[in-house]
């Protein structure tokens, strides 16, 4: 009842995520128009964590995944009866919303209620989770684009996915319920010696911008280091496809050494929550970061070499480990210095936070290949890399020490 609906909602999700361009192309976008289309997909996700988080605060974790399937079903619908380019980018920019709200409702379930000893274990878990789904639904769409030869196939694979989602959370044991928050000598959530229902306990509700305000120094220093991680992440997912191409390289040889990178990333999920529950948040944080960072340095310098395939593929194994012991940092840190009595605000700006960071490396990579060269946008995310991993040496072990506890003395502001 935790793992499950998240495979299925990213299983269907990650079986039309790569048939979106196709789409938007068959309508008659050009490159550019089709890209426009698939981007509104991460700008529905960085406009869904607010309302999200509040959305969970309200009205509990449950309903807003039931919810937020609900919905994502009408997205579904959307994208495969659109008649026109701009009914597909909103239908996509809806399955983004909705994408947020179920990531955050099981983000803010998992903060409450995991005890701390198997918080970064857990939350590795569900990143494997999404990560599975992602990683296994291209495959699925590909098969049943072999076998109907249609791509509205893989949307009703996606409807299915979430009608499976949705049975299962409104009608299966509620988590909820059969699972309680940990109390207050963890250090989770103040114990009133009251019986408490519902994800989150109602205790003096603060609304999403003034947590926002109240975990301003927090937000900026350790917040804005975890958007330079997702940074570092997803530029990973633009600049191997573009180096290989750069190269000369055919579309299967690119598609081998990016799916041999994503197999080795995918194999990693589990280690980093052991990392992080064993020895603690820092010793996984800072050997991905720094991976990732020297890993795209290196890169920048190979690219005239006589064996740049050769190094190509390696450093695009040396990023997919980066990349796997990053696996639940951003969960586990969000879970760490969430407010115990009401997280879901705090993660909804957390969220936020990070998602932005995704969603700037792109356009970093673009901006400065437009007026430089790949080899310099690859060494300026490696830089940003480097940083990070300073910046997580720096505030890990002021915001989180290393047994995971937040220090009550620390002035987050």
């Amino acid at each position: 009842m935790v793992y499950l609906p998240t495979i299925l909602f990213a299983l269907g999700e990650g079986a039309v995520i790569p048939l979106i361009p196709v789409l938007a192309a068959s309508m008659g976008a050009d490159v550019a128009g089709a890209a426009l289309v698939a981007s509104a997909l991460v700008v529905g996700q960085l406009c869904g964590n607010l309302p999200a988080g509040w959305a969970v605060g309200r009205i509990g974790e449950r309903f807003t995944m039931v919810i937020a399937g609900i919905v994502a079903l009408a997205s579904g619908a959307g994208m495969m009866f659109a008649p026109s380019l701009a009914v597909l980018a909103a239908s996509v920019f809806v399955l983004g919303l909705c994408a947020a709200a179920f990531g955050l409702a099981r983000h803010a379930f998992m903060t409450t209620r995991v005890p701390l000893p198997f918080r970064a274990r857990s939350l590795s878990l569900l990143g494997g989770s999404f990560r599975l789904g992602i990683f296994i639904g291209p495959f699925v769409a590909a098969g049943l684009l072999q076998l109907f030869g249609s791509e509205v196939a893989a949307i009703w694979f996606f409807i299915a996915c979430l009608v499976v989602m949705v049975v299962l959370v409104l009608f299966g044991p509620d988590p909820e319920k059969t699972i309680p928050p940990v109390r207050s000598s963890e250090r989770f959530v103040e114990d009133s010696g009251e019986a408490v229902s519902g994800s989150i306990p109602t205790i003096e509700r603060a609304g999403i911008f003034q947590t926002m305000w109240r975990q301003r120094g927090l937000l900026s220093r350790l917040g804005l280091a975890a958007a330079s991680l997702a940074a570092v992440r997803s530029a990973r997912q633009v600049v191997l496809p573009l180096w290989g191409l750069s190269l000369g390289l055919d579309a299967s040889t690119i598609a081998l050494v990016v799916g041999v990178s994503g197999a080795i990333d995918f194999a990693l999920f589990y280690a980093s929550g052991q990392v992080m529950d064993r020895f603690g948040r820092l010793w996984a944080a800072m050997p991905a970061m720094l991976l990732m960072g020297a890993g795209f340095l290196a890169l920048a310098f190979t690219h005239e070499a006589d064996a740049a395939v050769l190094w190509f593929g390696m450093f695009a194994a040396v990023l997919g480990v980066g990349n796997g012991l990053s696996s639940g940092i951003l969960l586990t840190l969000g879970a760490d210095v969430a407010p115990k009595r009401e997280p879901a605000a705090f993660l909804g700006s957390w969220r936020t936070l990070t998602d932005a960071g995704g969603a700037m490396a792109p356009l970093l990579v673009s901006a400065i290949t437009a007026v430089s060269t790949l080899s310099v946008a690859a060494g300026a995310i490696g830089v940003v890399g480097i940083l990070g991993a300073a910046a997580f040496l720096r505030w890990i072990p002021r915001f989180v020490p290393r047994d995971g506890r937040p220090d009550d003395s620390v002035d987050h502001d």
